[in-house]
């Protein structure tokens, strides 16, 4: 599922392919696609709008429009692209959206998992989100703070959404490997320290994962169809059996909270020194 990076990755580069192009038309051949309106009002209301601003907030897209914002939510296997209109279409290209200069607003989704709002106000969507991870008011003490008096274990709880935005599968074990923390450790046995390292080692995957424009480890590629390279450069995810870079243990996986969870239990220990 494409996470922060990948999704920040997508908006820089569509973001000056759509501020100032029009809405003509829109198609869709996979109902459930659309959450919000109907597909009629849907197609009514954005028809004739103007793109104003992209921007992110977790793994949502926010297009910003004259009078509403389209949200998609690329899911596990989304996919835009602003293509020429005469370009041929792929076959699980289930949503277009037709521009004022012949081009088009592509969403592939082989999966169909993705998602798509017209609202007019964001927070209707994007509201129960927790704070954006690399944003100036994300600090260590914001983070503490979160984690006061919660024992879930980490893992599954930087996957949630409401805990912190953006963070997905890839990153969170990276962010817990940086952090030299166990998976299964609870959120209420941090020390100070300790959480002073997970908040620079979530900011410091996350910005690995912009800078090399998203981990094409599954169907994630870039809008203009090219691979990033994240996936180059993990440390443990999805490197079960392999030696760790740091000190040559094997990296382990396991299951935990339904999600696989990749680990180095030399650099990782859950046994609290």
């Amino acid at each position: 599922m494409p996470e922060l990076p990948e999704v920040e990755t997508t908006a820089r580069a569509l973001r000056p392919l759509i501020i100032g192009r029009s809405v003509v038309d829109v198609w869709n051949n996979w109902p459930p696609t659309i959450v919000t309106p109907s597909f009629s009002h849907f197609k009514s209301r954005i028809c004739g709008q103007q793109f104003i601003d992209l921007t992110r907030r977790g793994k949502y897209l926010l297009f910003q429009l004259q009078y509403d914002t389209l949200i998609i939510h690329l899911k596990m296997s989304g996919h835009l692209a602003v293509v020429p209109r005469q370009a041929s279409v792929h076959k699980h290209v289930h949503t277009i959206f037709e521009l004022d200069n012949n081009c088009q607003l592509r969403f592939r989704d082989q999966r169909k998992f993705g998602r798509v709002y017209l609202v007019s106000d964001p927070e209707q969507v994007v509201g129960k989100l927790g704070p954006e991870p690399l944003a100036e008011a994300f600090t260590p003490e914001v983070l503490r703070t979160r984690l006061q008096n919660r024992k879930r274990a980490l893992k599954p709880l930087l996957l949630d959404q409401t805990f912190v935005a953006g963070i997905g599968n890839i990153y969170a074990d990276e962010a817990l490997f940086y952090a030299g923390l166990h998976p299964q450790r609870t959120a209420d046995s941090l020390t100070d320290t300790e959480i002073i390292r997970l908040h620079a080692a979530i900011q410091k995957v996350l910005q690995m994962g912009i800078e090399r424009e998203g981990a094409s480890i599954d169907l994630y590629v870039k809008p203009d169809g090219s691979k990033g390279d994240m996936q180059n450069a993990v440390a443990v995810f999805r490197r079960t059996d392999m030696p760790c870079y740091v000190c040559g243990t094997p990296i382990r996986r396991i299951r935990l909270g339904g999600r696989s969870t990749h680990f180095c239990a030399t650099c990782q220990p859950l046994a609290v020194k």
